[in-house]
């Protein structure tokens, strides 16, 4: 396979551009391209271009091609809503949830949570799982890179979206998407922490809307649970 690479800037429609050093250096010396070889480039806007590798001594180049106007987005625009995981578990759901083509993805603090972030470290996790996000586009095809939204506290994003469409997966609390009418326009889909919501949690998701859904008879892990919704309105709505 060719390997593809997110550009982090304009791409001009022809030419040759230095590559940004992380880029580089990812292609040079993990990836062990060599000078000549193809790869394809896009800038997250929309869009791929088809280039050749150039290598002038620790530098690389890319010398552009042609410029292809391709569309792999989900025509769904879901929202994941996921509580925090703890451990490698969020890396986890950003990268198969953008694989399975989410809109974006909000964190949020929930009373059960395990994982505690806040201020510089809060900020630095939100920067990895971006580019978690980047990496996955990368390895799927996609153009577009979801934005993996700031982290906030469960009830006062609730309190924001009141009104707008959503779902929260609440085992034995609800029904399944069978029988809902297609989305218009953004949808969110709202997944517990390790210890599940609790009654207050649920409550205010019953004030702002929301519905309350179930994926069947069994208990998922809550890094499972929004990438079984999510293939299952991917199914239902989407593009499976």
């Amino acid at each position: 396979m060719i390997s593809r690479f997110h550009f982090p800037g304009h791409l001009p429609e022809s030419g040759e551009v230095a590559l940004p050093e992380g880029l580089a250096h990812h292609a040079l010396r993990v990836l062990r391209l060599r000078d000549g070889e193809p790869m394809v480039l896009f800038d997250g806007r929309g869009g791929e271009v088809d280039a050749r590798l150039v290598v002038r001594g620790k530098a690389g180049f890319a010398q552009l091609g042609e410029r292809r106007t391709l569309d792999r987005e989900s025509p769904l625009q879901v929202v994941l809503v996921q509580a925090l995981a703890s451990g490698d578990k969020m890396d986890w759901v950003v990268q198969k949830a953008v694989e399975l083509g989410v809109m974006a993805i909000q964190p949020v603090q929930a009373e059960r949570s395990v994982l505690r972030l806040s201020g510089e470290r809060a900020e630095k996790r939100l920067a990895h799982w971006q580019q978690v996000a980047v990496s996955a586009c990368e390895q799927s095809g996609r153009n577009r890179i979801p934005q993996v939204h700031p982290l906030q506290p469960l009830v006062p994003w609730l309190a924001a979206v009141r009104g707008e469409r959503g779902y929260v997966l609440a085992p034995g609390g609800g029904t399944g998407f069978g029988g809902e009418a297609r989305p218009e326009g953004a949808v969110h889909v709202l997944i517990g922490p390790e210890g599940g919501w609790t009654e207050a949690e649920l409550a205010a998701c019953d004030a702002a809307g929301f519905r309350r859904v179930t994926l069947g008879p069994r208990v998922f892990r809550t890094e499972t649970a929004g990438l079984a919704a999510l293939a299952v309105l991917q199914a239902q709505w989407g593009d499976f």
